[in-house]
């Protein structure tokens, strides 16, 4: 059995940033350090900062006064922020650049009296943050399907503009934004696609390992968007495909018969989970590895100035 590896997989330039900032974080406070939210959706990456001293809460009335927290990388809806500064918290803001570039644009579009439409999963952290930009909840609409599409209505359908959750399916947004854009043809939509860079990108690469391989395997957690994003993608291009938090939940069963196997991870997955999967996968047959060539990722995105030395 062939084992073959999606290039790029794994850490995405956000998630590095985010955990960054928690370390650095600790570093110069010491434990315990609030986290709202998960930091990024990982659970062995979550249960190792926990272990150094991070506390992770749901809402601020979790966090005592004084004490210094950090916002997640998913990002946080304004009454947050406002609610940290009355209780003098010290803050450090995680969100992934590329999720305040998607904020700044609903910012921009409500205060102009653009109605925003944002494509994206109910429930989603990054969904909640986002939304949470507006003050007035009713200039924003939250779409997660072509019938939620068909079905929305708006007060102004010639002042409306566009955003998505930055760690969608391609497929499903394209599908999305074709009934909007019919429905509404004076949408505005953004200049430049919400989905992130890492989200395409891995994407991209399990489009391209599909058509070489028997059967998937994605590393990452339940609650990442962009992993089961992933696992998706792979079953659309008509491969079985298994997403998984860690080797242990691998059953050998999934691989009888079968000659070759691909490998990635989500963007909040770190790539030693991945060996460990490849590892297991050896002992159950796995001879050949093979690294698929991919596209370099060189993105840094810096840290926040109060962390900068």
């Amino acid at each position: 059995m062939k084992i073959v590896l999606a290039n790029p997989r794994g850490f995405c330039a956000g998630v590095d940033r985010a955990i960054s900032i928690v370390e650095k974080v600790l570093d110069r406070f010491g434990a315990p350090v609030y986290v709202r939210h998960e930091v990024v959706h990982n659970t062995f990456v979550v249960a190792g900062l926990r272990e150094k001293g991070v506390v992770f809460v749901e809402a601020l009335d979790e966090v005592p006064d004084g004490a210094v927290v950090i916002f997640s990388a998913h990002g946080t809806p304004r009454v947050v922020y406002e609610e940290a500064a009355r209780r003098g918290l010290t803050v450090f803001d995680a969100t992934c650049p590329l999720v305040t570039k998607v904020h700044i644009e609903v910012n921009r579009m409500a205060r102009s009296g653009v109605e925003v439409i944002m494509i994206g999963h109910a429930g989603h952290p990054e969904v909640e943050g986002t939304m949470g930009q507006c003050d007035d909840s009713r200039m924003i609409h939250l779409v997660e399907t072509t019938d939620d599409a068909r079905r929305l209505r708006v007060r102004n359908p010639k002042r409306l503009g566009l955003v998505t959750q930055t760690t969608l399916s391609q497929d499903d947004a394209a599908q999305i934004i074709g009934v909007l854009k019919t429905r509404f043809p004076e949408i505005v939509c953004p200049k430049k696609e919400d989905i992130c860079y890492a989200t395409q990108n891995r994407q991209n690469a399990v489009r391209r390992l599909a058509q070489k391989i028997d059967a998937m395997i994605v590393v990452g957690s339940p609650n990442s968007s962009n992993s089961n994003r992933l696992r998706e993608a792979a079953e659309r291009n008509g491969v079985v495909a298994h997403r998984v938090d860690t080797a242990d939940e691998l059953l050998p069963e999934w691989f009888v018969d079968k000659s070759c196997v691909g490998i990635t991870a989500g963007a909040s997955a770190p790539e030693n989970l991945v060996r460990d999967v490849i590892e297991r996968l050896r002992q159950w047959g796995g001879t050949e590895i093979i690294e698929e060539e991919g596209i370099a990722e060189n993105v840094a995105f810096p840290l926040p100035k109060n962390l900068q030395d």
